[in-house]
């Protein structure tokens, strides 16, 4: 009986899940919008510190997500969202990009087809750690499938735990590898499409 429970909960998962298939052409096109933050300010999530970098303000189309239940961040970051806008949200390019996310880390690899270099690719997406400020924010973030646009506002942060971990946010939308990835402290989600 158990593994029948276990397995109809995978599968209902999966459905509501399952990636979404928008039409052809750009549906996220704006670059995000990063300003400056006024206040030094830190915030508290649990062993964590956070301090505020920038607002942050991202429309963009999901192109993967990985949940975390047990590495170091997942007290903290319990998903990454790899996002992608202008033309990384459209299926022109997309259909050409092998896309995945694992060890904290977004991976794309182009084919020989893809219709923009890799410096484009680089600069139109980014793997993003989201912070959930409440449990309404969890819960609309781990609702969120493959495909579909979303918009999210909050802050980008540095992270420091009490015992000396720490994760650094970028600032940047050029870079790569590690430290590459944006950490969002996450205070709106707005489904956009469907």
């Amino acid at each position: 009986m158990g593994l029948l429970v276990v397995a109809g909960w995978h599968a209902w998962d999966r459905w509501t899940h399952r990636a979404l298939h928008p039409g052809a052409g750009p549906i996220a096109e704006l670059d995000p919008l990063q300003t400056d933050v006024s206040a030094d300010s830190t915030v508290t999530r649990g062993r964590w510190t956070l301090k505020p970098r920038a607002h942050y303000d991202i429309t963009a189309r999901i192109l993967s997500t990985e949940r975390y239940r047990f590495d170091a961040l997942a007290a903290l970051a319990p998903e990454d969202l790899a996002l992608g806008w202008g033309p990384m949200s459209d299926n022109k390019v997309l259909e050409t990009v092998d896309i995945s996310q694992s060890g904290r880390f977004y991976w794309w690899r182009p084919h020989a087809n893809t219709p923009v270099p890799p410096e484009t690719i680089v600069a139109h997406s980014a793997n993003t750690h989201v912070i959930p400020t409440d449990e309404r924010i969890r819960q609309a973030l781990g609702r969120l499938r493959v495909g579909e646009v979303v918009r999210l506002t909050g802050s980008l942060v540095d992270a420091n735990r009490d015992d000396g971990a720490w994760i650094h946010t970028s600032l940047s939308r050029s870079d790569t590898g590690a430290g590459a990835c944006e950490v969002l402290l996450v205070e709106s989600v707005e489904r956009k499409w469907p």
